[in-house]
């Protein structure tokens, strides 16, 4: 029993620190990227308009899709490793 609590701690502190991680990249494109450092990346243009813009507007929401799919990867991966997989 208590290799079962243990086990489910280590997968529980994984998958906390996946999430973090996560999030902690979504902040920094969203809110990083698209508010904080849009005046220094006014000068690089994409598609018509500047990059700090375009993180505003498309680049948080394509992150936030890639970071799914991340996310699905490698959970499948943590289940795989800690014997709970479907």
């Amino acid at each position: 029993m208590t290799s079962e609590k243990a086990n489910a701690a280590a997968y529980w502190k994984a998958n906390v620190r996946l999430i973090t991680c996560c999030l902690v990249v979504w902040a920094l494109v969203s809110y990083g990227f698209g508010i904080l450092l849009r005046p220094m990346l006014a000068g690089i243009s994409v598609g018509g308009a500047d990059l700090g813009f375009w993180f505003a507007q498309q680049g948080s929401i394509l992150t936030f899709v890639g970071l799914i799919f991340f996310y699905a990867w490698r959970m499948n991966k943590l289940d795989k490793q800690f014997g709970v997989e479907e």
